[in-house]
């Protein structure tokens, strides 16, 4: 990787570029800085998400999907390097599974809402999507791995589902959508 900062305010930024992590500049306009940007955004959302009282085990999950999005950053800072491993994945994949299991089926459409921590955790589940988006524009540009996009896709699911599970925090539930058209349907049974 390129060097480590031991200087902030180095002014090399000024003319509207920034430099990658293979020593290139690049504007800081084009893909794959909008795309390093918003996964630092999304692991910044992480943090904030880290502040609040959580399930056991969810502290412990969250902050090994920091140090794995500083990965997929460093990935995407060096085009061509790999740090993003496929064992990333699995182990979501593995989050998905326990956490999901403990959740009731979802009947309805849910609200991004509940308490602090359910309401941050879908936070971080829109910006992972952005991510993705941000991803997936960048590699109809430039060759990248499937890695990066399938990370951040399974990570935006298992948001969704650590929000359920913080919801249930102290005897909570989801915020369930008041649909008007299932209301009427069901007055009409």
């Amino acid at each position: 990787m390129g060097k480590r900062l031991t200087q902030i305010a180095t002014r090399t930024g000024d003319d509207g570029t920034t430099g990658l992590g293979d020593n290139t500049r690049v504007s800081k306009g084009s893909l794959r800085v909008h795309a390093m940007g918003e996964v630092d955004e999304l692991n910044s959302h992480i943090g904030v998400l880290l502040c609040e009282e959580l399930p056991e085990g969810v502290s412990d999950v969250l902050v090994e999907i920091q140090h794995q999005l500083f990965n997929l950053g460093g990935e995407l800072s060096i085009p061509g390097f790999e740090l993003l491993k496929a064992e990333a994945v699995e182990a979501l994949d593995d989050a998905l599974a326990h956490y999901n299991a403990q959740l009731p089926k979802l009947q309805e459409f849910i609200l991004p809402a509940g308490n602090r921590a359910a309401s941050q955790a879908h936070v971080c589940r829109t910006v992972a999507r952005r991510a993705e988006r941000a991803v997936v524009t960048l590699g109809t540009e430039e060759s990248l791995r499937d890695a990066p996009r399938q990370y951040l896709n399974r990570l935006s699911d298992l948001m969704f589902v650590l929000a359920r599970v913080c919801n249930r925090i102290n005897g909570g539930d989801d915020v369930y959508w008041k649909s008007e058209r299932l209301a009427r349907s069901q007055s009409q049974e």
